[in-house]
């Protein structure tokens, strides 16, 4: 199967190579977002692609930025690469993984919702009893549902380095109290839609990380929205505290990286086909469980 681990078009104008996305300018007002098929691990981009990833992560996204539109716009124009600009018009290795937006001036901070205690949250949590300041019950299992949704931005680190959960106070600091309440809001509004909708498809979303910008002072749902990448999806049957759940997200891949002698440092080691294949096989599931719909690679 045919993986893109970069994107490169002559005439084009690259303004940026994220862990997993190529951005272009594509006119004055807008960009061309290219989701290839590279995963990162600790904040650390891995060697290997992952067959359809991308495609999945940009489709994921396009049907939760058209289901959650009632709460708060996007920056979603098109996604029919025979409407794009040139030198994208009609690119074949767009098709499918790509999407024109609206430019946006990014908020400095990453706006994550835990329905669920795991991952850092659960690391924190063992250490201080708290989630970002936040003071949690005594005697929370590992992956327990929270009483509550909980919100706690976190940074947004450099290349190489790791993001830190801070507190809301701290957020506010760097964007403003009454934007941050309002960024506050929606993240909790759209988990909310977003996580009934997945449990009655049989997926627990039990956190995700959104990331918002402004357009023309206006709050805007931007990047990508509720994938495999930025969540934790879990199957509702089966589910258990007490411990790891099994995951249709790269969880997988941490989990194998974590039997590794390796230091979360670049470069990232190689992974075996055997994980490739099923890390793949994962995000393809969590496509078809959540929308419906087959994904042809």
């Amino acid at each position: 199967m045919e993986t893109l681990a970069d994107y490169t078009v002559p005439g084009a104008k690259k303004l940026g190579s994220g862990k997993v996305r190529e951005i272009f300018e594509a006119d004055a007002d807008h960009l061309l977002i290219v989701t290839t098929d590279r995963l990162s691990a600790f904040d650390i981009v891995l060697p290997d692609t992952i067959p359809g990833k991308g495609r999945v992560l940009n489709q994921i996204s396009l049907f939760w930025f058209r289901k959650t539109s009632h709460i708060i716009d996007n920056h979603v124009v098109s996604a029919h690469v025979d409407k794009y600009p040139e030198p994208f018009t009609g690119d074949p290795r767009l098709k499918g993984r790509s999407v024109l937006v609206k430019k946006a001036g990014p908020l400095p901070v990453e706006c994550i919702v835990r329905g669920y205690i795991s991952g850092s949250g659960w690391k924190e949590y063992l250490s201080t009893g708290c989630i970002s300041g936040m003071a949690l019950p005594r005697g929370l299992k590992e992956a327990e549902k929270l009483p509550e949704p909980l919100f706690t931005p976190s940074t947004k680190a450099e290349p190489g380095r790791h993001d830190e959960n801070i507190s809301f106070e701290s957020a506010s600091e760097m964007i403003g109290h009454t934007l941050m309440e309002k960024v506050r809001d929606v993240s909790l509004a759209i988990y909310s839609t977003a996580y009934e909708y997945a449990l009655g498809r049989g997926i627990i979303i039990a956190d995700t990380k959104f990331e918002f910008g402004l357009i023309g002072g206006e709050l805007v749902f931007i990047d990508e929205a509720i994938t495999p990448d930025s969540s934790r999806f879990w199957p509702r049957d089966g589910y258990a505290p007490g411990g790891p759940q099994p995951s249709f997200d790269k969880q997988f891949v941490r989990d194998y990286l974590e039997t590794l002698d390796w230091g979360k440092t670049p470069p990232g080691p190689h992974l075996p086909e055997d994980v490739v294949r099923k890390t793949s096989q994962k995000y393809l599931a969590a496509y078809e469980i959540l929308t419906g719909r087959s994904l042809s690679l």
